[in-house]
């Protein structure tokens, strides 16, 4: 199975992110909760910046053990 590399996939969220906020359905919504849109943008942003700031192989069969 391959997969898509992970900076890719997590640029692709952010982007999808970005949408949500700017949808006039989303901007209408009264949402209270603890994690805000905010919050999970400054997620990604934490996770780009540790994905690519090394690189973890996992091509070794003891990763996934």
């Amino acid at each position: 199975m391959t997969h898509q590399p992970l900076p890719e996939l997590i640029n692709q969220a952010q982007q999808l992110l970005t949408q949500i906020r700017q949808h006039p359905q989303y901007k209408k919504l009264q949402i209270d909760c603890d994690v805000t849109v905010g919050d999970v943008s400054q997620f990604f942003n934490t996770l780009q910046w540790s994905a690519t700031a090394g690189t973890v192989d996992t091509s070794r069969a003891e990763f996934f053990q």
